[in-house]
């Protein structure tokens, strides 16, 4: 486990992603968290992201200062080594040509991070602040023209600084001076994998159910279709999944839940290799409610009524057949972590930008308690975990589609025929990217 502090940076999500792309697990926490909230985590290395902010600033955000005193390695990137500067007596200022592109690192010392790497490293930079003095204890790793502090280290403590930003792409050999840090540093070993993920998940699943039964919305998407899987892999007949057809999907997309988690093969016959069916052990209950929603929508041609209309009356088809299940003691949630990092973000919670079509509202409603086996991953994550649970690319690499349907792509009011128009023009669409080999 590392643990990233958030210090506001537009790269923050970024860094996490490398830094599970060298198996490595970690979590993001706002700069705000204490040490008594990192301690828990059981960190074996800390990550200070960058940030907008100058550290000479009155109100500049700064971490407990207790981080620097858990006797953990330390890397510090940009506004982080900045931080780690002014925290041990050296000096930022603001500085005399503001560095935003690319830039030419000289290692003078590869000690840490910059093992195995070249003398000179192309990097990116972005920053209108720089280290004036190091602190007494540290030395310098790194220079360039500009910056006479690129990097700098006080090697017994391992505390590690950058100015520049190893997690982009513009920096070549970020991955692997970031992956220096884990394991030269932290003496991290690349273990996490989907495969791992798998074990703990069900364990953690089936401890949180007992035997109590799951519900779970089924769109068709692929963060529903992981989570079910997920879940059914851990308590099988326990979960019960509602597929809603509600006259407002793609071509195909029921019989193609049919196909994957009924294990029914297609229209032609043709049994499918990549079905999901031999593998999927819980109910699914597919709903034909295409009459009510096209009712409820009747003459209605304002995109965000249609939004709230379907989100309602979905709400109220799932309701009256989690009611006709029996008893439901916990409801699957496709919560991925981005929604997690940015509801507790440097800038406070996050604005509402739309509510999800299958789920939104139902906690409140229903009283479940919420399993969300996908909370900690991102969605290219997601993709990787389904394909380690055998869910067909049909599924996992399908386009976006809008959480209302096709009833958005209606312009004017919804009605059946022109539904059947926009989902034969959608379906061509696909059909010439398919065949032009670009989907």
């Amino acid at each position: 486990m590392i643990v990233i502090l958030d210090f506001g940076s537009q790269y923050t999500q970024l860094i996490a992603r490398r830094v599970r792309e060298a198996k490595v697990y970690c979590e993001i926490l706002p700069f705000r968290a204490s040490v008594e909230d990192i301690k828990s985590k059981k960190p074996t290395g800390l990550i200070l992201s960058g940030g907008p902010s100058s550290v000479y600033a009155a109100d500049a955000p700064r971490p407990d200062p207790g981080v620097w005193q858990l006797g953990l390695p330390v890397l510090g990137i940009c506004y982080g080594m900045q931080l780690m500067t002014e925290h041990f007596g050296g000096r930022v200022k603001k500085a005399e040509h503001r560095e935003y592109g690319h830039a030419e690192i000289e290692v003078d010392h590869s000690n840490g991070l910059f093992g195995g790497l070249e003398t000179k490293i192309p990097v990116w930079m972005s920053h209108g602040d720089a280290a004036e003095e190091m602190p007494g204890d540290f030395v310098r790793l790194a220079h360039t023209k500009n910056a006479r502090f690129a990097a700098i280290a006080n090697l017994d403590s391992k505390f590690y600084g950058v100015q520049f930003h190893p997690e982009v792409h513009h920096t070549p050999s970020g991955s692997k001076i970031l992956k220096n840090f884990l394991s030269n540093v932290c003496k991290e070993k690349p273990t996490w994998t989907m495969e791992s993920f798998v074990q703990t998940q069900v364990k953690a699943i089936r401890d949180q159910v007992g035997q109590g039964h799951v519900i779970c919305a089924m769109s068709g998407g692929v963060d529903s279709a992981v989570a079910a899987m997920l879940v059914d892999k851990a308590v099988g007949k326990q979960l019960t999944c509602i597929f809603v057809d509600n006259g407002l999907l793609r071509k195909g997309e029921k019989e193609r839940v049919e196909k994957n988690f009924k294990g029914r093969p297609p229209h032609d016959g043709r049994a499918s290799a990549e079905h999901c069916g031999g593998r999927f052990h819980a109910e699914v209950r597919i709903i034909d409610a295409a009459a009510r929603f096209l009712q409820k929508l009747a003459g209605v041609d304002d995109p965000e009524k249609k939004r709230k209309i379907i989100g309602n009356e979905f709400i109220s088809v799932f309701e009256e057949e989690a009611r006709a299940i029996g008893p439901v003691d916990f409801l699957v949630q496709g919560t991925l972590y981005p929604d997690v990092i940015e509801s507790i973000s440097v800038k406070g919670p996050s604005a509402t930008i739309k509510t999800h079509h299958n789920v939104g509202g139902l906690p409140e409603r229903m009283h479940l308690k919420l399993i969300e086996p996908l909370r900690y991953l991102f969605k290219d994550e997601v993709r990787v975990l389904g394909k380690e649970l055998g869910i067909p690319d049909e599924i996992l690499q399908r386009h976006p589609f809008p959480g209302p349907g096709l009833a958005v792509r209606v312009l004017g009011a919804v009605t059946a025929e022109r539904l059947e128009l926009v989902r034969r023009a959608d379906y061509i669409v696909e059909e010439e990217i398919r065949s032009a080999g670009l989907y």
